[in-house]
């Protein structure tokens, strides 16, 4: 296998679940030794070899098991009585889950957007920031986020949403933030919040139900007027509000 430490990293940005697995001891004979590694995704597939044959198909099954609890955990495999492998001996294995980086996507690089891009990858989150404004790359830092310059609409349809991905709607324009929204709530998503109003929200909802744009269901999952409810006013203060409910939502879920 290449360098681990890359490979971890790749499966990180993927937005896919995994374990990685080790042979953390061996006694008398095994396939590979100690040290030897794997890395199993969700589906069952893997990366690498821990020696193939018994041992490889349990280990896989409680790779699979761990990712979906998310905790890691050691295993003990006696090698010739419970795996009737003929080589004997027994291992051990430690598996840790691989959780992928949350993926947020924030359409609009205005005051507010732009104060969230500074906060928001300092709590695990890898940022898109989505605005196709002349010069609007000026004054940020492109090091610390992607920038995506189609427009609102083009980026909303072509980008492929997972159940890890955050969407944070705070575009300049009404207009623009109904259309994102009635295109993204349609998606898979872990978040999804729209900025505005508790009138101008009641009112996008209202139109977007009686022109049977999204179902009911659709629109719960929407976080509308967006964020933690507090008395929040500079767009400092309103990102904060945002990232507070992604933190909330983001550490529900694990």
């Amino acid at each position: 296998m290449k360098d681990i430490l890359l490979k971890i990293n790749e499966v990180i940005k993927s937005g896919k679940k995994a374990a990685l697995c080790i042979i953390i001891d061996t006694k008398g004979s095994s396939p590979r030794k100690t040290g030897s590694k794997m890395i199993v995704f969700e589906d069952g597939t893997q990366e690498g070899t821990i020696g193939g044959g018994s041992l490889e198909l349990r280990v896989i099954e409680n790779a699979i098991k761990t990712v979906k609890n998310s905790t890691p955990q050691k295993f003990s495999y006696d090698l010739g009585d419970d795996l009737s492998m003929n080589c004997g001996g027994s291992a051990e294995v430690y598996i840790e889950p691989i959780l992928p980086q949350k993926q947020l996507y924030i359409f609009g690089a205005g005051h507010i957007g732009k104060a969230l891009v500074k906060y928001a990858s300092d709590f695990g989150f890898a940022v898109t920031l989505i605005d196709n404004r002349e010069g609007i790359e000026n004054d940020i830092d492109l090091n610390s986020m992607n920038l995506d310059s189609r427009t609102y609409s083009e980026a909303a349809n072509k980008i492929k949403f997972n159940d890890q991905s955050f969407i944070v709607i705070v575009t300049p324009k009404h207009k623009y933030d109904e259309e994102i929204l009635e295109i993204c709530a349609k998606k898979q998503s872990a978040y999804i919040g729209m900025i505005g109003s508790k009138i101008k929200v009641a009112k996008a909802h209202k139109r977007i139900i009686e022109e049977k744009i999204l179902t009911e269901k659709e629109l719960e999952k929407v976080d509308m007027p967006i964020g933690i409810k507090f008395n929040a006013q500079t767009p400092e203060e309103i990102a904060i509000s945002i990232l507070a409910k992604m933190i909330d939502v983001k550490n529900s879920s694990n």
